[in-house]
């Protein structure tokens, strides 16, 4: 398994407007920037959801007054609400940290599952997380603390990339480590069962910050250990 070393962000622009639309976002709520900031106390508009799912089973050929599927656009509203919950998180929530306790020895959160979904067809991608840092601040967080943030940042409009790389440069922002690294596998539907259709293919993706990019033994270290099973 090959994993790619360095910063490198690929950066892919979908065109998701209408998406947008479904969301009830405006371009004056969401900003693209790293961390997918979202503005304190927003909500969700079901509503619009709701009438863009009835366009969509519209536009399929369906009848949307079809018994099986007249109440698919509001549990459709019901199920966003919960899958991109993320958005509704404000990101500098994210991440709590304990002042005054630290160590220079690595912590590891490894086979941390998640679901996200690919904002390019908004088919699901699903994987484990590894997490790692080693502390240099006088600031460590709690275990459930790391899984949250895969979490949150994973329930909103992602590519795997990026969701690798906000992970990381969370973890150096609020943290203050020595340094971070986030390895991502993960099965992508879109590659799955459509386009190429290859079900089973994995892609893998790394952050690498700080001592774990200039120090190639804490590297080597970390992949060791990720890689062992019990």
């Amino acid at each position: 398994m090959n994993f790619q070393k360095g910063n490198g962000i690929v950066v892919r622009r979908a065109r998701v407007i209408f998406f947008f639309y479904l969301l009830g976002i405006s371009g004056k709520i969401f900003t693209s920037d790293i961390y997918g900031s979202i503005k304190k106390n927003y909500k969700m508009n079901l509503k619009k959801i709701e009438k863009g799912v009835r366009l969509i089973i519209e536009g399929i050929g369906e009848d949307p007054e079809r018994p099986g599927i007249r109440g698919t656009p509001q549990r459709v509203a019901r199920m966003y609400q919960e899958i991109f919950s993320g958005l509704e998180t404000p990101t500098e929530e994210i991440l709590k940290h304990i002042e005054g306790e630290s160590h220079d020895e690595m912590v590891l959160l490894k086979d941390i599952p998640f679901y996200s979904v690919c904002e390019h067809h908004l088919l699901p991608f699903i994987g484990k997380a590894h997490v790692a840092y080693v502390p240099g601040a006088g600031k460590i967080a709690g275990i459930g603390e790391l899984a949250k943030a895969v979490e949150i940042f994973a329930k909103r409009p992602q590519v795997q990339e990026r969701l690798t790389a906000q992970l990381a440069d969370m973890i150096m922002m609020k943290l203050k480590p020595k340094g971070a690294m986030v390895v991502i596998d993960a099965e992508h539907l879109c590659l799955s069962m459509r386009g190429m259709k290859k079900p089973g293919s994995r892609t893998v993706t790394s952050a690498v910050r700080g001592i774990f990019r200039s120090k190639e033994s804490t590297r080597q270290e970390l992949l060791e250990l990720i890689k062992q099973r019990d």
